[in-house]
């Protein structure tokens, strides 16, 4: 399949998957018009039309369900081509996509960074910052460093050190909390907080604990956060009495189709060292 065969069928898929041509231009970071033209371009070079276009927005035409499944099956194979050649290639040079939260690529990551700089400088290292999971299958990111009780079956990843969760605010005096919204409602802080704050007690919420420390700055509630951010807020307290300590692993690990690959390699070793050796600072272990 020649390369602009594939880069339009890519297009098609997200619109697909994503059921809008605005989400699916949000999926892949480019603007609106550019989705209508490669999807131009692929039902022109395939002669026929694959989506039922009106005002309401783009719908799959029937029975195209069998083509959708073509397609998966095509942005499959592609996919671990390009993951299998990566990871086939030797050189240490080149570049690392790190996928990890907002609060671990500012609190954690960067002396990272500067020590792979050090050792390696002919590496180039990307730190994508996003609390939702990245779709590694899709080449979004080369490395994970996530908090979470399990991983992926398909990931290779190995837990370097453990997150703890706490409960912080400007007083002990405080009775309403602050709720984990977004990604982070699916973390082990949010079970939690379900299981043992009444929903009348939870004034509002952030899909940020970046976001939640400058919140419960304000003095309103508590929030859960990493203790290496409510440690770093000096208007911030850490509350025992009202939560015990929530403890996560952080696994740093990748696909395994790039389990090969000396310059990942190299920067998962690095990231795994940082972290298990207690460089990374208060709260983790």
């Amino acid at each position: 399949m020649h390369n602009s065969s594939w880069d339009n069928l890519r297009y098609v898929l997200a619109v697909i998957e994503a059921g809008s041509v605005s989400g699916a231009a949000r999926d892949l970071g480019v603007n609106h018009a550019t989705v209508l033209r490669r999807i131009a371009a692929f039902e022109t070079g395939y002669g026929g039309a694959i989506f039922d276009k009106s005002a309401n927005g783009y719908r799959l035409l029937p029975g195209k369900d069998a083509l959708v499944r073509a397609i998966q099956d095509v942005e499959k194979s592609v996919l671990t081509v390009e993951r299998l050649m990566q990871g086939a290639n030797p050189m240490l040079g080149g570049l690392v996509r790190i996928s990890s939260t907002d609060t671990i690529c500012q609190y954690l990551l960067p002396e990272v960074l500067q020590t792979l700089r050090d050792k390696a400088p002919q590496l180039e290292i990307e730190l994508l910052s996003n609390n939702s999971h990245l779709n590694f299958a899709r080449m979004e990111a080369d490395l994970f460093v996530r908090p979470a009780m399990t991983i992926p079956d398909d990931m290779i990843a190995e837990p370097a050190a453990e997150l703890v969760f706490r409960a912080y605010a400007t007083s002990a005096d405080l009775d309403t909390w602050f709720g984990l919204k977004g990604p982070l409602a699916k973390s082990a802080a949010a079970s939690w907080l379900t299981r043992n704050i009444p929903a009348g007690a939870l004034i509002s919420g952030s899909d940020s604990f970046i976001v939640l420390s400058r919140m419960a700055c304000a003095g309103t509630g508590i929030a859960i956060l990493p203790s290496f951010v409510g440690e770093s807020v000096r208007e911030l307290v850490h509350l025992p009495q009202k939560m015990p300590d929530i403890r996560v692993p952080i696994w740093v690990g990748t696909h395994q189709d790039l389990r090969d690959s000396l310059r990942i390699e190299a920067v998962r070793k690095c990231v795994v060292a940082h972290l298990s050796e207690g460089k990374a600072g208060p709260g983790i272990t």
